[in-house]
């Protein structure tokens, strides 16, 4: 196995989803890519744009970003390609999604767990056969009133949110960073807060 890292922001693909709830995943991932000054290429035969870059300074730690070319709940196949592909055990994949039971803009990393009603998780644990990957959870917080969860995780981001947002994906790049470049508990301690 290799000791790179694989870092997947979940979403949508296409510009009608670019800027909703459920591709905040992919925007994680766009943020390290540009920070890396190393641009997402599409890789048909992967099923994903990807770049390979060095996270944390020179030399840094060798990671793989990606974003799936599928919708959500069609996500771990191109995961499972990726990890296959480029030798990473689930142990170095980190998985970047939107959580609906966290408020807006909290990120929370943890190991395994379910897939609590979150199509793209349990594409990817059907595929890789394991949930025991890293979960870098960004809250959206619930929807209002009665509206649908599926609707809501595909509406843009509130004016209000829209204010904070890139401050927040900014936020959760560094936490993802910090888990190539420290392990797991070092970013839980800094950023579960």
């Amino acid at each position: 196995m290799s000791d790179a890292w694989l870092v997947v922001g979940l979403g949508n693909p296409g510009p009608t989803y670019a800027g909703t709830r459920h591709n905040v995943g992919a925007m994680v991932v766009d943020l390290l890519a540009e920070r890396a000054g190393s641009p997402l290429k599409s890789q048909r035969k992967l099923r994903a744009d990807v770049a390979e870059v060095r996270l944390g300074g020179v030399p840094g730690s060798r990671a793989v970003l990606a974003k799936p070319h599928t919708y959500m709940n069609e996500s771990g196949g191109p995961v499972a390609l990726l990890a296959d592909f480029y030798k990473i055990a689930p142990d170095h994949l980190v998985v970047v999604h939107d959580e609906l039971d966290l408020p807006f803009g909290t990120v929370r990393l943890k190991l395994g767990g379910g897939d609590n009603g979150h199509n793209g998780l349990r594409s990817v644990r059907a595929r890789i056969g394991t949930g025991d990957y890293c979960r870098l959870r960004f809250g959206i917080g619930r929807p209002p009133g009665r509206m649908d969860p599926a609707a809501y995780v595909l509406k843009p981001f509130s004016t209000v949110e829209k204010r904070d947002i890139e401050l927040e994906v900014d936020r959760a790049a560094d936490a993802a960073e910090a888990v190539v470049v420290d392990g797991l508990i070092y970013a839980q301690n800094h950023y579960n807060g």
